[in-house]
């Protein structure tokens, strides 16, 4: 099947990059960027792009989680993903690492890990960072 868009979000940056301000086209999400410590930054009153990744990985992911559980009959009421995205050093440059934990109450661990597997498989987002960063993923039950 060829690509088909169904959606396009429109977002511009101004400022100084990390140190700037983002805002969506339609006006609903408006950010202060700013440096974290850890990257020589003040840690100023503004989100990173990094936390603005883990949310938004986090969303899709927790989407794909819950089309996978109905496909299966399962139910993930009540599950959560947390989201943790690492900047770090590397040979080439900085890169991106992240960690999903995904927490299923109610299902043994086997489903758990099956569900987040199909959920990883599914995520536009994972099919988009496959072979690019690493995505450690870690199921829970409780």
């Amino acid at each position: 099947m060829a690509y088909e868009e169904m959606y396009t979000a429109n977002a511009t940056v101004t400022g100084e990059g990390r140190k700037g301000t983002g805002r969506t086209d339609d006006g609903r999400l408006e950010v202060d960027l700013s440096v974290p410590k850890g990257m020589g930054g003040d840690d100023g009153v503004g989100t990173n792009p990094e936390q603005l990744f883990a949310v938004g990985y986090g969303a899709c992911f927790h989407g794909a989680l819950k089309a996978t559980a109905r496909k299966d009959g399962t139910s993930v009421e009540d599950s959560t993903v947390e989201a943790q995205v690492s900047i770090g050093k590397s040979d080439d440059g900085l890169d991106l690492s992240v960690t999903l934990t995904v927490t299923i109450p109610g299902v043994d661990q086997a489903k758990a890990d099956e569900l987040v597997q199909g959920a990883h498989q599914m995520c536009p987002y994972s099919r988009a960072t496959r072979g690019n960063i690493e995505v450690n993923l870690a199921a829970k039950t409780a």
